[in-house]
């Protein structure tokens, strides 16, 4: 007769019994850029979680963390307590290293079967069942190869530009259009006492939604966005007409995506040898300057609209979609993405959220009201 264990127990029957006491397991990680609400979206997933009595694991800086078992922490109510109103995120984020699935516009790569099988591995030891992936489209192709490689994955989408068809509004945007009005009502007064142009350079590689909200809401004079081609020469009448009129002093806003007419967006050489979109602000200042004479000065934004404080609303957003995705995970909704639509938090298949960029209809309604309230576009 074998060893017996404690209350004449096997071992066998006594791990059995082990293993049912233990708490079901999901896995969180955050990737790709950082923005306003990623910590309302983990307290979410958190707190929906542990009223199901499931524990959840964090991976540190994003798909990395799947590949280093150092790299996860149990996060619970008591980790994740004040963190709301935090900007960033409490486990850290990347958009490099192996599992990169998208490197720009139309053009992917494919994650190598070793680092998936490497993934699922770690997730296997972990016992780890599923995992929320909340980040942009980048990190959605990502999260749909891990799908369709057998691991149970939920999306959230990320993405500061709100530049997601699937979803009609993303947590982020919020906040960074509130940045940019802030910053817009503080240029404003410096504008008016030197009689100067100031040009405010936004984020908004394909899609210039912050420009057009943050502008609106800033009182801009002219804003220019990568939908909509300008015309230096229209820019130029149209400060010159403000002149004219009384109004010595214009706010322009430029989406780092903008273009003039048959020109080219404007890109620039990082130390690492990678081109990045960035400074058009500079150069329509310049053209401005040169065609009007007036003192003009550009001021780029840059990672000041992914920093600080989340606002109201992305704070109630960020938390809608962390409850949903656990409630996905719950009911089985797996290879499925958070989708925000008509007031309500759904979900749609991450395979048809991917690659389908929401972009500013030229004569949509939000364009007309700008042109309403005389903001020209350059055109």
């Amino acid at each position: 007769m074998g060893r017996q264990w404690a209350f004449g127990r096997s071992k066998e029957t006594a791990l059995v019994a082990f293993a049912t006491k233990m708490k079901p397991r999901i896995g969180v990680l955050t990737s790709g850029g950082d923005c306003p609400g990623l910590n309302a979206v983990l307290r979410g997933v958190v707190l929906a979680a542990e009223k199901l009595g499931w524990e959840v694991v964090g991976f540190r800086d994003g798909f990395e963390g799947l590949l280093r078992p150092e790299d996860h922490v149990i996060l619970d109510s008591k980790t994740t307590n004040g963190i709301m109103a935090q900007g960033g995120t409490i486990i850290g984020t990347t958009n490099r290293g192996h599992f990169v699935a998208k490197v720009g516009a139309g053009e992917r790569t494919i994650v190598p079967a070793k680092i998936i099988e490497h993934a699922r591995s770690l997730l296997n030891d972990l016992r780890v069942k599923t995992l929320i992936i909340i980040g942009g489209d980048g990190s959605m192709v990502t999260a749909q190869q891990l799908q369709e490689a057998g691991i149970n994955c939920i999306g959230v989408p990320k993405t500061i530009d709100n530049d997601l068809e699937a979803t009609a509004m993303t947590f982020g945007f919020d906040s960074a259009v509130a940045t940019v009005m802030d910053a817009l009502d503080r240029l404003h007064t410096t504008a008016i006492s030197h009689k100067r142009v100031m040009v405010v350079e936004v984020m908004g590689r394909h899609a210039g939604w912050i420009a057009l909200h943050g502008g609106i809401a800033g009182g801009a004079d002219i804003i220019l966005i990568p939908e909509i081609p300008f015309n230096h020469d229209r820019i130029a009448v149209v400060i010159k007409a403000r002149d004219a009129a009384g109004n010595l002093g214009s706010l322009v806003v430029v989406a780092e995506g903008a273009r003039p007419r048959d020109g080219q967006q404007v890109m620039r050489e990082t130390k690492d040898g990678e081109f990045r979109l960035g400074g058009i602000g500079e150069i329509v200042a310049r053209e401005i300057a040169q065609r009007t004479g007036k003192e003009t000065r550009c001021c780029v934004l840059g990672h000041l609209q992914r920093g600080g404080a989340p606002t109201t609303l992305d704070r109630i957003l960020g938390t809608r979609f962390g409850v949903k995705a656990v409630q996905l995970a719950n009911e089985g909704h797996f290879g499925s993405m958070v989708s925000y639509q008509n007031y309500q938090v759904r979900h749609v298949p991450i395979a048809e959220a991917v690659n389908r960029l929401r972009l500013v209809p030229p004569n949509g309604e939000m364009v007309q009201t700008a042109r309403d309230v005389e903001i020209s576009f350059g055109d």
